[in-house]
């Protein structure tokens, strides 16, 4: 028995070395070997481990960790309550995470993990050696890995995710207090070890994005918009947010932090590492690292944990809200029982009209968390998910949209426009960017300190594509004088149809001066790109002045004409004022150094708008010549 265990001993160090030798570098902490290491007497069998935690938490300084110690983790497998999993202490990398941001490596032991691999769900889960806890499980090493080895964040460096003025009860205020710096049996390095660690071997554990009732073309959607950091991985489930689950919250628990729920929902799940009555701490690396946030908090219960060699993960399904997690940090989530987050409430009501009658669908009702990363992305996808399941929907389809973003102590913001599907992008998409593009204006400006009270949407769909381009334009006469109507006639080539005419009276300013005069035939996004030219490293806009710019944007499906004047236009504070005299111009100037103004020779003064009821895209100049009276 003791030559076999001298071999498993030399195998294990073999093992270690052959990871090092990957390209770790740093050092690996292990007691001298004139030190007999102290280890617990926990075997790895489930039937010799502690089978809940501790009911009182005592901390297990990082200082006195020593590799070969025996230690017992808890998750949930199935379920809602924990299981044990035994655990054995490789060493600690100091600065693996960051500066003076330590790592303990272990090799989780027993049947389960030994299946199952680290698993996508468990970090969090706490670690305790003697009945102490160490901290959490929240890095993998590598994937294909042949032996679950795992990263722990030290429970010291979660306890540094605190709300300003408060502290969890229990020994953290004794914790914080103590020195917590390696010794040094904890800084020797091991044999063979040396080159440079590539930092891509060690991620934190994935944490399951998951979302219910989103098709996997809207997931899709998600991939290919979202930013960084909110990447959906490997995860299925469902939300039962009514569904009240008896078992309390403990360390080894299941918990989720929630983005958007309702009829839709997008919820990540981790494992909570320590309680105490007023709040907990859970996953031992971030969520999104958003810094204070406030996301419903739910339990979560877990159908069945899948192992893969590549992606294995924990399929759930939340369920009731116990309170708002308030810190999204580096080293762990923070959730405070009994608050309640903010949500902005969105409903989305899509109409269809198969053959030209009005048809009503169910309208979507969810909540989405307001945070400028994800309430954009969140309205996005849930538009283009509402989109896709109408019936009626066909690569063809235009869209009418209608709807109102309302914000405490501003007016409200107006969304309407008509948008069809072009030769690469089909209208869906389009309702979806142009919509989040909105959102994106308002979120990014920083002066809003304000909150969305609600976002309401009616979208409805037209089964056909509308869709025509300005394709020439003349006036019914060239030589004209101040004051005189001038009949424009632009000639519309629809989409699959044939051309059309288009006649516009427009009235000359009686004050034109003698010389050449230019008339524009455009589409609104040709006309708001003159009347708000963009500009370099320019000033943000505040709110106010954001809000009016957006409902100043001119309709997609109305055709323009525009008197290009040759006089001054200055564009600030969202609005344009055109034709001003050069004396103004001049007073004006120095914003213009400022990045606070736009200010241009020429100005665009809208004469005369048409509805069309079809997107138009093009423009055409049209010269005249102003002669004396």
């Amino acid at each position: 028995m003791d030559v076999y265990k001298r071999l498993k001993d030399i195998q294990r160090g073999v093992a270690a070395v052959a990871v090092l030798s990957m390209g770790w570098a740093g050092a690996w902490a292990q007691s001298p070997a004139t030190e007999p290491v102290a280890a617990s007497n926990l075997s790895s069998s489930p039937a010799n481990l502690p089978p809940n935690p501790p009911a009182i938490t005592k901390f297990f300084p990082l200082s006195e960790i020593r590799r070969g110690q025996q230690g017992v983790a808890y998750t949930v497998f199935e379920g809602t309550k924990p299981e044990p999993m035994g655990l054995e202490v490789l060493g600690v990398l100091h600065n693996a995470i960051g500066p003076r941001q330590d790592m303990i490596l272990v090799r989780l032991e027993g049947t389960k993990p030994q299946y199952t691999g680290v698993v996508a769900g468990m970090s969090g889960s706490p670690v305790y050696i003697d009945g102490k806890l160490v901290g959490a499980l929240a890095f993998r090493i590598g994937q294909f890995s042949k032996e679950p080895i795992a990263g722990i964040t030290p429970i010291q460096q979660m306890l540094e995710v605190e709300d300003q003025g408060a502290e969890p009860e229990n020994e953290i205020a004794g914790l914080k207090s103590a020195t917590f710096e390696p010794t040094g049996a904890a800084a020797v390095s091991a044999p063979g070890a040396g080159g440079i660690f590539d930092k891509s071997m060690m991620q934190p554990m994935d944490t399951p994005l998951v979302f219910s009732g989103f098709s996997p073309a809207a997931l899709q959607f998600w991939k290919d918009h979202a930013p960084a950091g909110l990447e959906p991985v490997a995860g299925v489930g469902g939300s039962a947010s009514d569904e009240k689950q008896p078992d309390p919250l403990m360390p080894g628990s299941a918990v989720s932090a929630v983005l958007v729920r309702g009829d839709l929902d997008i919820s990540a799940t981790c494992t909570v590492t320590y309680v105490d009555p007023k709040r907990m701490l859970a996953c031992g690396h971030p969520i999104t690292q958003f810094g204070p946030v406030s996301m419903p908090m739910t339990k979560a219960d877990v159908v069945a944990t899948l192992p893969s060699p590549l992606d294995a993960f924990k399929i759930i399904n939340t369920t009731e809200t116990i309170g708002t997690i308030t810190e999204d940090r580096q080293s762990a989530i923070l959730g405070e029982f009994g608050k309640e987050a903010r949500m902005i409430p969105v409903t989305l009501h899509v109409t269809g009209e198969p053959e030209g009658h009005g048809r009503d669908m169910d309208a979507l009702h969810f909540e989405v968390i307001d945070q400028p990363q994800v309430t954009p992305m969140a309205v996005m996808v849930a538009v283009y998910q509402g989109l896709m399941q109408e019936n009626a929907y066909s690569a063809l389809t235009t869209y009418r949209v209608q709807g109102a973003v309302k914000l405490s102590g501003y007016p409200t913001v107006k969304l309407n426009s008509l948008v069809a599907p072009t030769d690469t992008l089909p209208a869906n998409v389009l309702t979806a960017l142009a919509l989040g593009e909105r959102f994106a204006k308002l979120y990014d400006n920083a002066a809003r300190r304000t909150s969305i009270e609600s976002v309401d949407l009616e979208v409805a769909a037209i089964p056909r594509r509308l869709t025509a381009e300005i394709e020439s334009a003349q006036a019914s006469k060239v030589e004209i004088h101040a004051g005189d109507t001038v009949m424009v006639e632009a000639t519309i080539r629809p989409w699959h149809g044939d051309l059309r005419n288009v006649r516009v009276p427009v009235t000359l300013p009686a004050n034109l001066p003698a010389g050449p005069v230019r008339l524009l035939v455009s589409d609104g996004g040709t006309l708001d790109r003159l009347l708000q030219p963009p500009q370099f490293n320019a000033q943000p806009l505040d709110i106010s002045a954001t809000i009016t710019q957006l409902n100043n944007t001119h309709s997609s499906d109305r055709l323009y004409v525009t008197l290009l004047a040759p006089e001054a236009q200055a564009a600030v504070d969202g609005r344009t004022l055109t034709a001003i005299p050069m004396s103004m111009a001049n007073v004006l100037a120095p914003l213009k150094e400022n990045k606070g103004m736009a200010l241009n020779g020429e100005s665009a003064v809208p004469m005369a708008a048409v509805p069309m009821d079809t997107v138009i895209s093009g423009q055409q100049l049209v010269t005249l010549q102003v002669e004396d009276q």
